[in-house]
């Protein structure tokens, strides 16, 4: 009876150390993503790692961290690349001069939305390859819809009323700012409220999406229709490359199919939450105000030396003229195909054109 009570007593231990080690063999991946829990863009990618996690079976778990809880926004890039977290959404202008060559997107090149942009920010980087990515592996690239001007008390309809006032616009972003007639003031998203709020900034240069998705449409009145300029926030969805080495090849090649068929419900998310902000802030009180074809037209040619400068810029990081030029080749000929894709498609935008 001791034997059999001994044998059994091994055999339970065992099982015990089996289901350890079969747990223990799971490989957990932390996806930091700063947007607050209820943002689209949480909300979007919670779905991502939930689909995902079925189709990797248990050999591999992403968890997602939101809010900045794991990494903020300005410290995304680093780090994923150090390892802080396995996976992380940010965009470009957190971390200006680190992706020159991605942060072409982030020029004022005339973006329609964020599903036309988003096609044309994966189809650049899967063209172009930029070694700047080195330290990564990336998943997706998507963009913001376009940037409006939005402002707290002042109305704006022509460029001469920006003059003398600050307006949140971080990297290259500010830099059109700048170009429009206003000072750029470099504030992150999570800290945009109460400087709006306090009076520490006059408006933001941001997407319609951010009066509901930040509640900016709380304190702030007016949005200004000056989305010709065409200026886009360029977000990321990268993985540490060392981490990403490491995982089986079966999940990668699970891990990339799902990411490509994702990133289209995403662009199409980035266009309805666009779309939504502006009737959230016309319920609360707030103008959408009209800007006249003749004064978006001076805005967007005031803008055109922001795109020289950025060439310039890259040609002294050792990149040739030529090269730049063909980059803004390819982004001009593909947003004109994709821009024809949304109609075709009957993609809901906020914009006519």
């Amino acid at each position: 009876m001791v034997k059999k009570l001994v044998v059994l007593a091994f055999v339970v231990s065992l099982l015990v150390s089996f289901s350890s080690v079969a747990k223990g063999d799971v490989i957990k991946l932390k996806f930091a993503n700063y947007f607050p829990p209820t943002h689209m863009n949480s909300v979007m990618m919670g779905k991502y790692c939930e689909e995902l996690n079925k189709k990797l079976a248990g050999k591999v778990e992403v968890t997602q961290y939101t809010g900045g809880t794991l990494l903020t926004a300005p410290k995304m890039a680093a780090g994923v690349a150090s390892g802080v977290a396995d996976i992380g959404l940010s965009h470009c202008s957190y971390s200006r001069g680190r992706f020159p060559v991605m942060e072409i997107m982030e020029a004022p090149l005339g973006f329609p939305s964020s599903w036309i942009a988003s096609h044309v920010a994966m189809e650049f980087y899967d063209k172009f390859k930029p070694k700047e990515w080195g330290a990564f592996h990336a998943l997706m690239f998507s963009t913001s819809p376009p940037n409006v001007v939005q402002t707290v008390k002042k109305p704006v309809k022509t460029m001469e009323d920006m003059k003398g006032m600050k307006i949140r616009g971080t990297g290259r972003i500010g830099d059109t700012v700048k170009a429009l007639g206003a000072a750029p003031m470099p504030i992150e998203t999570v800290d945009l409220y109460e400087a709006l709020r306090r009076g520490v900034v006059d408006g933001t240069y941001t997407p319609l999406e951010t009066l509901k998705g930040f509640k900016f449409g709380e304190v702030q009145k007016y949005a200004s229709a000056t989305w010709k300029v065409g200026s886009v926030f360029q977000f990321y969805v990268v993985m540490n490359k060392r981490k990403w080495d490491s995982l089986p090849t079966d999940a990668q090649k699970i891990i990339t199919e799902f990411s490509k068929e994702f990133l289209e419900r995403w662009a199409v998310e980035w266009n309805k939450i666009d779309i939504e902000g502006r009737e959230y802030f016309i319920k609360l009180g707030g103008q959408v105000l009209p800007v006249s074809d003749a004064e978006q037209a001076k805005m967007v040619k005031a803008v055109e030396p922001v795109i020289a400068d950025y060439k310039k810029d890259l040609v002294s990081k050792g990149y040739k003229a030529a090269e730049v030029d063909s980059w803004v080749a390819f982004i001009k000929e593909r947003i004109e195909y994709w821009t024809a894709q949304e109609k075709a498609q009957k993609i809901p935008t906020a914009y006519q054109y």
